[in-house]
């Protein structure tokens, strides 16, 4: 009896396990299809547009997604894990150093998010609470990789690693707010604002260097204003 009892678990078990897979995949097949409909359509895109571009009634996507809100994030998260992610790990771990690492690490940032203006447009004009711990956890991956980039080369050359997951939070927040407000109101061009932002941070990256990353070597020394451009002085 135990065995049967314990058969019948298996299969039953076997069963909830082989539904959530399917719902999974469904729930992704459905993400994508959004993702098209958003591209094709624009970021102002209702339910019943994406039901129709995808070929499905609106009922089956309340089936899966409990409202906008919910298909918003599960798009966000869809999008960071299959192209905004993966392209950042790419860049950082490339075999640039120094000053191209920096560049095209903020480079790969702001075009990835400018290559996709309409799912961005529709995913940050969510202001729900799912949506932005979606984008916060993209934020802390990106952030985290990033420090351990910046660690594992800080120690190859002796250097005090105390500071790296504050600088790597700072470098990507930073970034990500600049570029959300260049994709709200593109007042340069995208060169001229990953210039930009390599400019502040790799300013910043040359003088932690400059005193060994060290808290101690940083507060004992002078801090003097920056020598203005002759030109300037003229």
């Amino acid at each position: 009896m135990a065995q049967q009892n314990a058969q019948v678990a298996l299969k039953t078990d076997g069963r909830k396990k082989r539904w959530h897979r399917h719902k999974v995949e469904r729930r992704n097949e459905l993400v994508d299809g959004t993702l098209e409909a958003i591209r094709r359509l624009g970021s102002n895109v209702s339910m019943d547009e994406i039901a129709a571009e995808i070929g499905v009634s609106k009922t089956v996507l309340y089936r899966y997604f409990v409202d906008k809100n919910d298909l918003t994030t599960a798009v966000m998260m869809r999008f960071a894990q299959t192209t905004l992610i993966p392209n950042m790990a790419a860049a950082l771990s490339s075999n640039l150093d120094g000053y191209d690492l920096t560049r095209e690490i903020i480079r790969v940032y702001v075009a990835t998010v400018a290559a996709e203006p309409e799912p961005y447009r529709f995913v940050m004009a969510n202001n729900s609470a799912s949506k932005s711990k979606a984008v916060a956890d993209s934020e802390q991956i990106i952030a985290r990789m990033l420090a351990v980039m910046l660690r594992q080369r800080m120690l190859s050359v002796g250097m005090d690693t105390g500071g790296a997951e504050p600088w790597a939070f700072h470098i990507v927040g930073g970034v990500q707010l600049a570029t959300h407000s260049w994709m709200s109101n593109p007042r340069m061009s995208a060169d001229e604002l990953i210039d930009y932002l390599t400019m502040l941070s790799w300013s910043a990256l040359c003088g932690i260097v400059e005193v060994g990353g060290s808290l101690e070597e940083f507060r004992k020394g002078p801090h003097p204003p920056p020598r203005l451009p002759t030109r300037l002085l003229d």
